[in-house]
């Protein structure tokens, strides 16, 4: 295998936790980076919201804004600033709201990746037909890594850098560390999708200095589909929004006075908060799941989920199946499949109850601590099958 995992992992790796999530011994899963497994928390977080819902008489005022701001607080330690977080459905929208304060002068280009998730790429073609500015799609080529590659494209009239920590497909790694400080010297935005990394990698703001962050709920973050979240960098702040709702103004709390229209908003990156933010019935299930991810802590779990993909890079080395990068992050896996057989292998892997999901020309195999010996022996058995 020519994989390597990059990072500081030299956390003490985590032991399997199976109990903590709903995965039933025979079936081995590891497509956590398309939908996370359910923990057992996050369900009865869930289960106990509904409850609640269901007697919206005992909802007080204060309850459309107490849970919100402790999820928010929760999330704001990932990134080490509460203030800089907002609370969005999708990518799509944490992009919008990227791109509507982000000048793109026209003739400058935007720096996207090649085969990169679409909600971004959709968003920046948008934009910058609208400025009259350009796409710039970097690809690697032979001998390069996504950093390198990264980093030749950037020039002076770069004035946005969107990339994620990992590529999506296949884990393959980004040095943001040294694509900030390249993005920075040219004047470029940096815009980070961190949705294949945030919960599993960690990410310093602090270092980086990114404009906007964003990532779903729904993978490494354990929470529940339709909740995302949005790090907006102090010069932003004061920002447009690309919605306009109640609940985001200056005393929005005092329900009595709402007719009472206020230009001014809550405080950091509130206004660009999605309307009906509240989400009674998701909500208490994302604090669930940051409350598990930071009683882990994002750098033990990097250093499990490394351990495992090792594992199983080793085991697999002889099927004489290799990674498709040189580089990669600790929690995802790779594997290059022949032309035209991606759907003999997934539905060879799903018949022994594995499952795992082919992005571009990988089968890309994503672990988390619900991950045992038992579920490797089985992956690795119905990948010698399959070949």
């Amino acid at each position: 295998m020519s994989s390597v995992s990059l990072g500081s992992w030299s956390a003490a790796p985590i032991a399997a936790d199976r109990a903590a999530f709903l995965v039933p011994d025979e079936v081995a899963y590891f497509n956590t980076a398309s939908l996370a497994p359910m923990l057992r928390s996050v369900r009865a977080a869930g289960a106990a919201a509904l409850e609640q819902r269901a007697r919206p008489w005992d909802i007080a005022d204060d309850d459309w804004f107490t849970a919100v701001e402790r999820l928010r607080r929760l999330v704001g330690r990932l990134f080490g600033d509460a203030d800089g977080v907002a609370l969005v459905p999708a990518t799509s929208y944490g992009f919008a709201t990227a791109a509507a304060n982000l000048p793109v002068p026209a003739g400058s280009t935007i720096i996207v990746l090649a085969g990169e998730y679409p909600s971004g790429i959709y968003t920046w073609r948008r934009h910058a037909t609208r400025h009259g500015a350009r796409i710039l799609t970097v690809a690697v080529e032979d001998g390069q890594d996504w950093t390198e590659a990264v980093l030749v494209a950037i020039g002076e009239a770069t004035s946005v850098v969107s990339v994620p920590q990992v590529h999506w497909t296949d884990g393959a790694w980004l040095d943001l560390v040294r694509v900030a400080r390249r993005a920075h010297d040219v004047g470029a935005a940096l815009v980070i999708d961190a949705s294949q990394s945030l919960g599993a990698v960690p990410l310093d703001v602090s270092i980086l200095q990114p404009d906007f962050v964003v990532s779903v709920g729904y993978k490494w973050l354990l929470g529940p589909f339709g909740r995302g979240y949005l790090w907006v960098a102090p010069r932003h702040r004061d920002g447009q929004p690309i919605e306009e709702n109640w609940i985001a103004r200056k005393d929005a709390e005092q329900f009595a006075s709402l007719v009472d229209y206020r230009d001014e908003y809550q405080a950091g990156a509130r206004r660009f908060d999605q309307g009906a933010r509240t989400l009674f019935e998701l909500t208490p299930m994302a604090i669930a799941a940051m409350t598990q991810i930071l009683d882990w802590q994002v750098e033990h779990i990097a250093a499990s989920l490394s351990a495992i993909t090792a594992r199983i890079e080793t085991r697999l080395t002889g099927l004489g199946l290799d990674s498709p990068t040189r580089q990669r992050g600790p929690h995802l896996l790779g594997l290059p499949l022949p032309v035209g057989t991606a759907e003999h292998v997934t539905s060879t892997l799903a018949d022994r109850g594995v499952y795992a999901a082919v992005r571009g020309p990988a089968l890309r195999i994503s672990p988390h601590l619900h991950t045992n010996d038992e579920d490797i022996d089985r992956l690795v058995d119905a990948l010698a099958a399959a070949f």
